[in-house]
């Protein structure tokens, strides 16, 4: 299952983001997280690095070659753009599975396997957007085939930037991180506005809440979306400044409402069914999309080409 965690810039969904991997990590879940944020914290906020990984961002056009495998509606990996769809021949991957794209990318953070999409580094300042590197999740994400009890959990760009890229709709379930702040609730109304005519399903969790006052006022702010809150958090604190132990199982001293609202979390997720053909549904049409604006003038193809009409992706893609 794929969850995203959204929201301002500050609202704390890295901690979130991380909190939850560790959650699901600590109950022996396999685990995948993702730092798709312009600030690379994720690995800092479970815990520290134990094994780095390497970025993703740093050699999309591997990973490109990687899963276009043998599909022949890609004439080579030059012409495969961040939407390309998986068709029949396309290299699809199982979640940690043992293959070289993980083998290669993924490292371990608190305990936690982790996949990076890479910081700006100077040859990029003026000249690159930071959706070229997101590119690599989007079609990381669009190859993968997992499934109930698999787990992947991505922080993605603060605000509303997501929507920049068809990234937003690769997911199962997004979690909205919120402030009990009128600045906290403008990205909700933003992401919901938008989220909607996709039928993208959000769950706001209120953040940093210290008060009934602090409750009611997300209550009526965002309404039924609220599925459940974080109280002000000591030991959140305390693991920010480096305080506390790493590992998932250092999670135990989290205080009970909040590990309490982390078990909501995993039910939200647990309760969504997957639906194959909304995922790649949406994933064609932002293909589509992205080559009549830009992509068939810069690639000199006609992309639609590249859109495999009998292909599903699911577990059924995986039989020979």
């Amino acid at each position: 299952m794929r969850v995203a965690f959204v929201g301002k810039g500050g609202s704390g969904k890295t901690t979130l983001s991380a909190l939850f991997s560790r959650h699901l990590a600590r109950s022996g879940a396999p685990v995948l997280a993702i730092d798709g944020d312009i600030n690379q914290h994720l690995a800092e906020a479970l815990g520290g690095e134990e094994r780095p990984a390497t970025p993703l961002g740093e050699h999309l056009d591997a990973v490109k070659g990687l899963l276009r495998g043998t599909n022949p509606r890609i004439a080579s990996p030059e012409v495969m753009i961040k939407t390309t769809p998986p068709g029949r021949g396309s290299r699809l991957l199982r979640p940690l599975g043992d293959d070289e794209l993980h083998a290669r990318h993924v490292g371990r953070a608190g305990g936690v396997p982790l996949m990076v999409t890479g910081e700006f580094d100077e040859s990029d300042l003026g000249v690159a957007c930071y959706h070229s590197k997101l590119g690599a999740v989007e079609l990381y994400l669009g190859h993968l085939v997992d499934g109930p009890g698999e787990y992947v959990v991505v922080d993605m760009t603060a605000g509303a930037d997501a929507f920049a890229s068809g990234l937003f709709t690769r997911f199962d379930l997004t979690f909205l991180v919120a402030e009990p702040t009128r600045k906290g609730v403008s990205v909700y109304r933003q992401y919901r506005d938008h989220a909607e005519r996709f039928g993208i399903r959000i769950a706001v969790i209120g953040n940093k809440v210290t008060c009934e006052d602090d409750l009611l006022f997300l209550k009526e702010q965002v309404g039924d979306d609220l599925l459940t809150h974080l109280v002000h958090s000591p030991w959140v604190r305390a693991a920010e400044q480096g305080r506390t132990e790493s590992g998932p199982d250092a999670l135990a001293s989290l205080e009970p409402h909040n590990r309490h609202a982390l078990t909501v979390l995993r039910e939200a997720v647990d309760s969504r069914p997957r639906d194959w053909d909304r995922l790649h549904r949406h994933a064609v049409e932002f293909h589509l999309r992205n080559a009549r604006a830009w992509a068939d003038a810069r690639t000199g193809e006609d992309l639609a080409a590249q859109v495999d009409p009998d292909f599903v992706p699911g577990p059924a893609a995986l039989l020979p």
